[in-house]
This record gives C-alpha cells, sequence and structure tokens, in this order.
C-alpha cells in the first residue's frame, strides 16, 4: 500500500522543505529534529551523496546530500540551508536508523488531506519513481511527497563501515 495513501478523508502531517527550487515533503513522523548545517566531518571513500558524518550529543550520524541521491550536483550551502535529522524503523534487528539530509531550506509543516495525495507518476519526474511516495496538491501547486525509506536504504549507508559508524573516525586499514 501506498505510505502516502491512507483512507478518505484522513489528514496526514508533511515536513515541507525546498531543494533545487522544487518543494518536496516528508511524512513528519520520520522528523526527528531540523539543526543548522554545519560540523560536516567528511569520511573517506564515501559515495557521493554521503557528505559525511555530524556529532548529534554524541551520537554518529551519516549525512545524505539530497540533491546528490537525485542525480544532481552536490547542494552548494546557503543561509538558510539545514540538515533535516531524519528516523526510521531498522531493519530484522529492530534498530532505528538516524540520518541527516541536506536540504536548501524548511518550508512548514502542512496537514495534506488523503484526498489530495495522487500517486507517483511513471515518467516525466527527475527523481527515482521508487523515491516518491505521491503527489500532494496544495494550493494548485504539488508537493513532491518522499518515500524516506527507500530514499535512505541507500546501498551507500549499508556499506559504511562498521567502524565509522561506531566511532566517527575511519578505519586504519
Amino acid at each position: 500500500m501506498n505510505q502516502a495513501k491512507q483512507d478518505a478523508g484522513e489528514t496526514a502531517q508533511y515536513l515541507t522543505f525546498m531543494l533545487g527550487g522544487e518543494a518536496f515533503g516528508i511524512g513528519i513522523m520520520a522528523i526527528k529534529e531540523i539543526i543548522e548545517f554545519s560540523g560536516i566531518t567528511e569520511v573517506p571513500m564515501m559515495p557521493d551523496c554521503i557528505r559525511g558524518v555530524i556529532n548529534l550529543r554524541g551520537a554518529v550520524v551519516p549525512v545524505m546530500d539530497l540533491a546528490a541521491r537525485f542525480g544532481r550536483p552536490l547542494a552548494v550551502p546557503g543561509k538558510r540551508t539545514c540538515i533535516v535529522i531524519v528516523e526510521l524503523g531498522g531493519g530484522s534487528n529492530g534498530e532505528r536508523q538516524v540520518t541527516g539530509v541536506v536540504v536548501d531550506a524548511v518550508s512548514a509543516v502542512l496537514d495534506i488531506p488523503a484526498s489530495e495525495i495522487e500517486p507517483a507518476p511513471s515518467f516525466g519526474t527527475r527523481i527515482r519513481g521508487d523515491f516518491i511516495a505521491g503527489m500532494g496538491k496544495l494550493n494548485g501547486k504539488f508537493v513532491i511527497l518522499l518515500n524516506v525509506a527507500n530514499v535512505l536504504a541507500v546501498d551507500a549507508l549499508a556499506t559504511l563501515p562498521a567502524a565509522v559508524l561506531e566511532t566517527g573516525e575511519p578505519s586504519a586499514a
């Protein structure tokens, strides 16, 4: 079942943000916090979409550049650039996956009724279809609602060396 689709009449909340001039949304239940864009430590030999890691109250959190994840050039940080901390349920071991995503600017938290969410188009978007949960209609414009589980379930995060995730330091190989 499409995560964006709900019983008719239900409303879901989405954190909306801008990325490359387009409006995107992530379900509010996956959002942990929003922080200033700073303090990213680069980790050698990471995929292009992984900017590095940050120290979030003692935890090492990988930071993904959403623009790069969508096949675009790396985001150029501006005054309103921030990192949205997203937390998803883990895999079979039940651990939570916490990841930061770089966005150009956070817009607002919006209530979008299920009746105003259309299925993802099968063509014509500039990002992979499995990244899109649906298209939210708001005041005659569309907000691309992301399927964060697919966006963040990157082979890139799965291939992060265990030593980097545990210590924040690349292992001495």
